[in-house]
Formats: structure tokens, C-alpha cells, sequence
């Protein structure tokens, strides 16, 4: 995908959510004003219109700031015909209280939203509306639709769909925690990933051969001796039985880099199996740790000369 820009995208719908919200930050085609997309009803939906071939690219929820990683995504790119990541996306999470225009506080008797947006609320709206009545929905944005269509009296979803379905914002942000983020991913299907920018990010998911003492112990240190720093790591169960996981695991820095590869070489080697979930650049605006020197592309280098050397009879 690399030097061919997408033009068919599907996300995680229906229209209005934080996922739309996401897409828009992403480049339009030529002649269009904003990107526009497919709205699916699952994350398997998206991707898979992405493994078909229906869509050039994907985006869908990898991890909130407040409620941890997203399940669905973490284990679908872990299975199923591979896809890497050729993007990431910061979506700031507000979540206005939306009712129908010319409802009153005392009308309020419903309230709609996805379960992972009410666990982001749920102290605040307790507090403003103790005896209401939570209905969970499929999504943030088909509560504020059921709120359009009278099926619910309040809910709260992305500003976007407050505008979108012409609703009333009783509160701007009813959230318990200020400052969540969401953090999108852009899934295609394997292609060359995009070229490094020095601050990267590399997405694997490790298998580990066996159940042993030390099995994750293992996996990290091939990471710390090449100094890697890991920015996010999570057990998830492989499904099979009780007590057998794999690790979801991303990195600072690219596969192009030598540190990097010559770590995942490392684990391919160590591991049941190892999928490559891409490296593309880093959108969180941190910058990168400083790499040692031991550990740089120069180093690198200068020991694989080494070793020729020595295996040529030259010390």
C-alpha cells in the first residue's frame, strides 16, 4: 500500500462514531473534501471487507486510555488471514449528554449508550441522574439515533453524532476521568510497510511454544538487550484452553531498523509463532527513547563486519 494511498475505506459504524470522527483526520482522495468510508457493524465486519477486498483499508479501536485495549481487534488481528497496520490515530474522547430538543431533566427516564462509553461515565451520570434507567446499545451512535427516534430519552456519543442527529447537548462532557484518548488503527492487507521515520512503531503478536517458567521473561528480554522499548504489552487467551495465552506486544522503532529486526528474528526462533502486525509511523507525539550505542544500526554493522572478518580467517 505504500505509495498508493487508500480510496476505500470501512470503519467501525454506524455513521457517527468516534471511528468516523477518526477517519476524518485521515487525507482525502483528490477532489474530495474529506475522506469517506463504509460504516460496518463490527470490528470482524470491517476487517474482514478488508481480507476480501471490499475495502482498501480498515479502521477500527485498538485501546482507550480509560478502559484498556479493545478485545475484538487485539484477537482479530492476532487470527484469521493476516493484515498489518499502516497507520495509528489519537481520537480525544468527550462525551456530551444528548437528549431530544425540548426534553426536560425531568422527563429523562432512559439512557443509552455502548457499554464501554458507560463505564467511562457511569460515576458522573449516577451523580446527575441516579434513578435512570442504563440500556446498552451496540454503539455510542446507534444510542444517539434511538434518541432521535424517541426510543430513548438520553444518551452520550461523539459530537459527531450529536450533530449528525440533530440532538440537544444537555452537558458537554459527562466523562469521569478528563483526557481520554482513543487510539485508531488503520489495517490493509500485508504490503511493504511504510518507510521508517524515526519514530516509529513496531505491532507483533508471540505465540509461546510451550507453558513454562520464564516463557514471557524470554520474550522481553529479546526486546531489552537490543535496548527496545515495548509501549504496550497484554496477555489474551489463545482460545484453546484454560491458562494458554499469547502476547500482543508493540515497540518503539521499524522493522527496517537492525535492532528490531534482528529482535524479531529472535523471537520467530523462540516462539510457536510470531505475527507481524506492522510498523508504521508513531502518532502519539512522544518522541522515542534514545537507543544505546550498543544498540544502534551503526553497531550493528560494525559486528556483522566483525564476524565476516573472522569467518574469512581475517582477526
Amino acid at each position: 500500500m505504500p505509495g498508493v494511498p487508500p480510496t476505500r475505506f470501512a470503519f467501525l459504524g454506524p455513521e457517527g462514531t468516534f471511528a468516523e470522527e477518526a477517519l476524518r483526520t485521515l487525507p482525502a482522495t483528490p477532489g474530495a473534501s474529506e475522506p469517506a468510508g463504509q460504516a460496518l457493524p463490527s470490528v470482524s465486519d470491517v476487517l474482514d471487507a478488508v481480507r476480501r477486498g471490499e475495502a482498501d483499508a480498515g479502521l477500527v479501536p485498538l485501546e482507550n486510555s480509560i478502559e484498556g485495549s479493545v478485545a475484538a481487534t487485539v484477537d482479530e488481528l492476532a487470527t484469521g488471514d493476516p493484515l498489518v497496520i499502516v497507520r495509528e490515530v489519537f481520537v480525544p474522547v468527550t462525551f456530551p449528554l444528548l437528549v431530544r430538543a425540548g426534553t426536560s431533566a425531568e422527563a429523562i427516564r432512559t439512557f443509552a449508550t455502548h457499554p464501554h462509553a458507560y463505564a467511562q461515565v457511569r460515576r458522573q451520570l449516577k451523580s446527575i441522574m441516579p434513578d435512570v434507567e442504563v440500556i446498552a446499545t451496540a454503539s455510542t451512535a446507534a444510542a444517539a439515533e434511538g434518541v432521535a427516534q424517541g426510543r430513548y430519552d438520553s444518551a452520550v456519543a461523539s459530537p459527531l453524532a450529536a450533530a449528525r442527529y440533530r440532538l440537544t447537548v444537555v452537558r458537554d462532557d459527562v466523562a469521569d476521568h478528563e483526557g481520554a484518548v482513543t487510539r485508531f488503527v488503520l489495517v490493509s492487507r500485508p504490503a511493504p510497510p511504510p518507510p521508517r521515520t524515526g519514530n516509529d512503531k513496531t505491532s507483533v503478536a508471540a505465540f509461546i511454544d510451550d507453558d513454562h517458567t520464564g516463557a514471557l521473561l524470554e520474550v522481553l528480554t529479546e526486546f531489552s538487550i537490543r535496548g527496545i522499548s515495548l509501549t504496550r504489552i497484554e496477555s489474551r487467551p489463545t482460545k484453546q484452553r484454560l491458562g494458554i495465552y499469547f502476547f500482543s506486544l508493540d515497540c518503539e522503532g521499524h522493522v527496517a531498523d537492525d535492532r528490531v529486526g534482528e529482535a524479531l528474528t529472535a523471537l520467530r526462533r523462540l516462539c510457536a509463532d510470531l505475527r507481524f502486525l506492522g510498523s508504521y509511523p508513531r502518532a502519539d507525539g512522544r518522541s522515542p527513547k534514545s537507543v544505546p550505542e550498543r544498540a544502534d544500526d551503526a553497531a550493528f554493522a560494525d559486528a556483522t563486519a566483525w564476524l565476516a572478518r573472522l569467518r574469512g580467517g581475517r582477526l
